[in-house]
């Protein structure tokens, strides 16, 4: 939504690393270990590749970069050319990671909740296949700690629901996601990411799935949960 948070490629490879889960796997605890397992790669990667994972640090801008600074970075910088340049090269990158985490097969699953992202899905009433496809959401992307993975399933779900009712494309300026990003704001005293919100980073899934299980961000879900 154009605050130079994680750059789109990564949400959408961790998208991707959760359809695999499920095609692998199905539903419940394994599935969503898999994806989370996967986009922690895939978020590695995309770091090795490009040193930053943020939107606005590879732009250098977001939602209020003055109109000077859009036309020097999609004109004169040619910025939409670059950004489909960097997806064709990470595409292949971000396929040989999901492949690499679920070819090693040997995914625990830790009891549930695992997944933070996967447990708003449910909640929202997702199927099982886009539960485990949003699970990789996990702590930030991959448990990386960035902007917080259940406000952007939220987003997803909210304009996945809104595409299979009219033939739209994505709103930036969406009132109801808007509105849900104020609502979040307001539960995280206006913190973005997940490592703020939190107060540190998760070590890995089980450290993930054992804050959950202690109740650990239930105030977020119910909040991004509601109508």
């Amino acid at each position: 939504m154009q605050h130079g948070y994680q750059c789109g490629m990564i949400w959408g490879a961790a998208l991707a690393a959760g359809a695999q889960a499920y095609r692998l796997y199905g539903a419940g605890p394994k599935a969503e270990a898999g994806a989370i397992k996967a986009a922690q790669r895939i978020v590695e990667s995309f770091r090795a590749q490009k040193n930053h994972i943020n939107c606005l640090e590879i732009t250098e801008i977001d939602k209020s970069s003055t109109t000077l600074q859009m036309i020097m970075f999609f004109l004169v910088k040619g910025g939409t050319i670059g950004c489909f340049r960097m997806a064709a090269k990470y595409a292949p990158v971000a396929f040989s990671e999901i492949n690499s985490a679920f070819s090693e097969d040997n995914i625990e699953a830790p009891s549930p909740p695992v997944s933070c992202a996967a447990i708003l899905a449910e909640k929202m009433g997702l199927s099982e296949q886009h539960i485990v496809m949003l699970a990789g959401f996990a702590g930030g992307i991959g448990l990386c700690g960035g902007a917080c993975g259940a406000l952007g399933a939220a987003i997803w779900i909210m304009e996945y629901n809104r595409g299979k009712e009219e033939a739209t494309k994505m709103d930036f300026k969406n009132p109801a996601a808007l509105d849900k990003i104020e609502r979040f704001l307001k539960c995280t005293d206006y913190k973005f990411d997940c490592s703020e919100t939190v107060g540190r980073k998760f070590e890995n899934i089980d450290d993930h799935a054992a804050y959950l299980r202690d109740g650990g961000c239930s105030e977020i879900i119910e909040t991004l949960a509601a109508e």
